[in-house]
């Protein structure tokens, strides 16, 4: 097992490494690519028998940060995934240690990402060190994952690492991957799979799409019937507290936001079957017809309810944001309910039912703003409604002029997500990846006060087609197309032919990590994937 040093050093293994004058060809494997990067074709030859971690001593973060300590051991194991701490260094090298250094501005060991939290980070490597700089913890996450894409492996085996200088930092805020876990349900082990991609990707929001119409696996403390009642099964296909707390601590530690999503009034099909009244009784004329529609907005239990489930939501989920929902209500059950006809009368909405749920989504958020919580919805809410009243995150998801709709969205003041043209669900060929390379989602017209409130992107996976047998390869590589639009120069970045041969070397390293990234052409990786 790994050796610990004294504070303030911590010591993985031992390490055998010497500079030595080799040109091993090599392609510029960091993905997405960093702001600045320039390497040497000089390469240092590494055993690994010997490599410290170290805290530097102005590093505001120290030995016992679990941020840290644990990603130190994790990156140990990603480096170099055949070392034993039984195996000899190569003989032909003579023992010299390297030292990875760490320095960080500010501690935060014990927090969590967030929406201001910043992520840029300084790596030098040279021989004998590397020295990595950051402001917070997470920045240091985004380095380390930058130098273990550095470090490679020639034909026999032997470890190599080139002399590099790396400027980097994230060009958005927000850089999500939404999954959907009603349409089919994931295992837990497949989401904290994806969480690893992720950080490998540095992507960093989770946006949990965790319960819609066919199920809700979510199991609630505060209305335990909501997951009996409306999951696929009340024992099997369900989230416990202890799962989420698990996905939640899984992600923190690699610096990822984890965003729940309870979309309403719409989509709500199986929260009806643990939430009586929720839902509003369709008519056929003047009978009910026995089916249910959105959640009913013309009542007052359906606000205490939501202010309910929103007050444990805050319990559980400590990111600052919440997916309320909001797109595709269907409004046909409203229409034909007289209730619903009496109360759209009295408060003035005529026949627009667009005002209705305009109505209901300005409550929702009012709820969540009183829980000092920041509402995400999708941009039908904003389209029925482009004077609003309330301060939310609008996620551009329909197809069609999507530019069009973030000029819109950004000169009303809004914050803005783009996720159109990131559908990642449908299975078409890998090779499509540079449809997604070649977004510009900052192509529209607009100042430059609109383009700031631009917060980032997101990669959406929904579950119509997809469970945990074709997850991984439906995501992985398409989603690193996104990750590096998301992350890096938009002018460095526009040309697909120049990206491929690191987009290839990318995919391979993941296959190695364990990630089933589907093939982007003809070839092979030297580490192919080992099994399930």
């Amino acid at each position: 097992m790994a050796r610990i040093a004294k504070s303030p050093r911590f010591c993985c293994c031992l390490l055998s490494v010497v500079f030595v004058s080799q040109f091993v060809e090599r392609v510029c494997g960091v993905w997405p690519l960093p702001q600045e990067i320039q390497q040497s074709a000089e390469s240092s030859g590494l055993s690994p028998q010997l490599f410290t971690f170290t805290y530097s001593q102005d590093s505001a973060a120290q030995a016992g940060c679990s941020v840290l300590d644990t990603a130190f051991k994790r990156y140990f194991s990603i480096i170099f995934p055949d070392f034993t701490k039984d195996a000899l260094h190569d003989m032909w090298l003579e023992p010299k240690a390297f030292v990875l250094s760490v320095s960080v501005k500010t501690r935060g060991c014990d927090g969590y990402p967030d929406e201001d939290s910043d992520e840029s980070y300084n790596l030098s490597v040279s021989e004998g060190q590397a020295v990595l700089r950051s402001v917070t913890v997470w920045g240091a996450l985004r380095g380390l994952e930058s130098f273990s894409q550095l470090v490679y492996r020639d034909d026999y085996g032997a470890y190599f690492v080139n002399k590099t200088e790396i400027v980097d930092f994230p060009r958005f805020a927000f850089r999500g991957l939404l999954l959907d876990t009603s349409r089919h349900y994931l295992p837990l082990h497949a989401i904290l799979k994806t969480l690893d991609a992720m950080a490998y990707s540095k992507f960093n929001v989770f946006h949990w799409h965790i319960v819609d119409d066919p199920s809700f696996p979510y199991q609630s403390r505060t209305f335990p019937d909501l997951s009996k009642k409306g999951a696929f099964h009340p024992f099997t296909h369900i989230y416990t507290q202890s799962d989420v707390m698990r996905v939640i601590e899984h992600a923190r530690m690699r610096g990822i936001r984890v965003v729940p999503e309870f979309d309403s009034p719409g989509h709500t099909q199986s929260w009806g079957k643990g939430q009586p009244d929720l839902l509003t009784p369709c008519y056929k004329g003047s009978k009910p017809s026995g089916t249910y529609g959105p959640v009913d907005p013309t009542v007052d239990t359906t606000y205490r309810f939501m202010e309910r489930l929103l007050k444990e939501v805050k319990f559980v989920f400590p990111d600052s944001y919440v997916h309320l929902g909001g797109d595709e209500v269907s409004f046909a059950c409203w229409q034909s309910n007289p209730s619903v006809g009496k109360f759209m009368e009295k408060m003035g909405f005529g026949r627009d039912f667009t005002k209705l749920e305009s109505f209901y989504m300005e409550s929702i958020m009012n709820i969540t703003a009183a829980l000092n919580k920041t509402s995400i919805v999708w941009q039908d809410v904003f389209d029925y409604h482009e004077r609003p009243r309330s301060q939310y995150v609008v996620e551009v998801w329909k197809q069609g002029c999507y530019l069009c709709e973030m000029r819109r969205v950004t000169k009303a003041g809004l914050k803005v997500i783009l996720a159109a043209p990131f559908y990642l669900d449908l299975p078409i060929p890998t090779q499509n990846w540079a449809r997604y390379y070649g977004v510009r989602p900052l192509a529209f017209r607009g100042t430059e006060e609109q383009k700031k409130l631009v917060i980032g992107g997101e990669v959406a996976m929904w579950g119509e087609y997809v469970d945990a047998t074709n997850l991984n390869p439906r995501l992985w590589p398409r989603a690193c197309a996104a990750a590096e639009r998301l992350w890096s120069n938009e002018e460095k970045t526009l040309n697909a032919d120049l990206a491929f041969p690191r987009l290839e070397e990318f995919r391979c390293e993941l296959v190695r990590r364990g990630i089933q990234a589907e093939p982007l052409f003809v070839g092979h990786c030297k580490h192919e994937f080992n099994g399930l």
